[in-house]
């Protein structure tokens, strides 16, 4: 099953902040600085969220994963340049 993701972080330390971008650039779009919207399968979502668990510091750190249902997704609003998200990748693969 795929879903729609806004993944949105809040990370203190420079390198964990990259290290989480370049993950999530993996799996979606950027949509404001650290905002993401992603388009994942159920695996893909399950492997995103072990490597952001893997780069993260739970004393320091916070991300939060917001699903869109289909209808919530279609009524997303935007002003400004928005690219879609795209196609679900069957999995997550670490870079």
């Amino acid at each position: 099953m795929t879903g729609e993701w806004i993944i949105a972080y809040d990370v203190a330390d420079d390198r964990r902040r990259r290290r989480l971008a370049g993950l999530l650039e993996g799996a979606g779009v950027r949509i404001q600085g650290s905002v993401f919207r992603c388009r994942l399968s159920t695996q893909a979502l399950r492997e995103l969220r072990a490597a952001a668990t893997g780069v993260l510091d739970p004393e320091a750190d916070r991300v939060r994963w917001y699903a869109l249902c289909a209808h919530c997704a279609r009524r997303l609003q935007a002003l400004g340049p928005e690219r879609a998200a795209p196609d679900p990748p069957s999995s997550f693969t670490l870079v």
